[in-house]
């Protein structure tokens, strides 16, 4: 499916009005709504991880968040679904009207720039959403993939390893990269402080994985979040000048190895066009599970 097919598939279109006896009501989750809200999210580990890792990194309040955690219950007081509304917007209902009023709620937070989620979901959200006059600038259909127990390995990669603040140049360098290749955003350029933050953080989280050899950096992969169901990768780099050499295959093998000693399985998103990137992920294990969508959003105009 081509990038003019999606936008087109979500172009602006009418919402159903509110109805006043809708049972569900939505309002801000608080700290001991976290057991709670874990539970809910465990029925779906694989599509829930991203929501799942903030809090169980940072707690359901936190700046570190990026946004805030919203529960929408019916009249019994029960969960029908959970979203994080913010700089990035993920939603998971179990129910029409849980996504509509969370895509409702979505429209008066200026905050948004991406949404992302399974693309049957992500399609119903941006029904209600779009009425908000947002835009796409961008929309990327994705494959998410996972890896599972017995993961292959063909050689040792003991050079491997996390990273640690040494390594902040090379790994803020190679981020910047990904993110100019995949989106045409420099987050050096955006917001360069609040982006070495967020990295020097991951760092010292033991999040980013690092091949160096003779002072270069050969490859990298960062751990976004990490639950005992799930444990989620994004910013998979292997360095231009060495691709076609079974790095990527190997180390992510490697790190399937270690991290599925302590996980049930792996997942990430590739973009469906970057056929180099899925062709890695295969050689390594990684499987297709669904379809995705993210939708980077035009900044809103006042």
């Amino acid at each position: 499916m081509t990038l003019l097919t999606l936008q087109d598939k979500l172009a602006p279109a009418l919402s159903p009005p509110d109805t006043a006896d809708n049972p569900l009501t939505v309002s801000p989750l608080a700290g001991e709504d976290e057991a709670e809200v874990l539970e809910f999210l465990s029925a779906r580990p694989i599509h829930t991880v991203f929501m799942a890792g903030f809090i169980s990194d940072n707690g359901i309040v936190s700046p570190f968040n990026r946004g805030t955690f919203y529960g929408c219950r019916n009249d019994e007081g029960e969960l029908e679904g959970v979203a994080l509304i913010g700089h990035a917007t993920l939603v998971e209902a179990r129910c029409d009207e849980a996504m509509a009023a969370f895509a409702r709620l979505a429209r008066q937070d200026e905050r948004a720039r991406l949404i992302m989620g399974e693309e049957s979901k992500i399609e119903k959200f941006w029904q209600h959403f779009s009425e908000s006059g947002r835009t796409p600038r961008t929309v990327c259909r994705e494959l998410l993939l996972e890896q599972r127990w017995p993961v292959d390995i063909f050689a040792d990669m003991a050079a491997l390893r996390p990273a640690t603040l040494d390594d902040l140049g090379h790994v803020v360098s190679a981020h910047a990269a990904l993110a100019y290749e995949e989106i045409g955003i420099n987050p050096l350029e955006t917001d360069p402080i609040g982006f070495r933050l967020r990295t020097a953080r991951r760092i010292e989280q033991e999040r980013v994985w690092v091949l160096i050899e003779n002072g270069k950096l050969i490859f990298k992969a960062d751990i976004v979040s990490d639950t005992p169901d799930v444990i989620y990768l994004e910013g998979v780099y292997v360095n231009p000048d060495e691709r076609g050499k079974n790095y990527g295959s190997r180390c992510l093998m490697k790190m399937g190895r270690v991290l599925l000693s302590r996980a049930v399985s792996i997942s990430l998103l590739v973009n469906e066009q970057n056929e180099a990137a899925i062709a890695l992920y295969r050689k390594a294990g990684y499987q297709l599970r669904s379809y995705y969508n993210t939708i980077f959003l035009q900044e809103k105009q006042n």
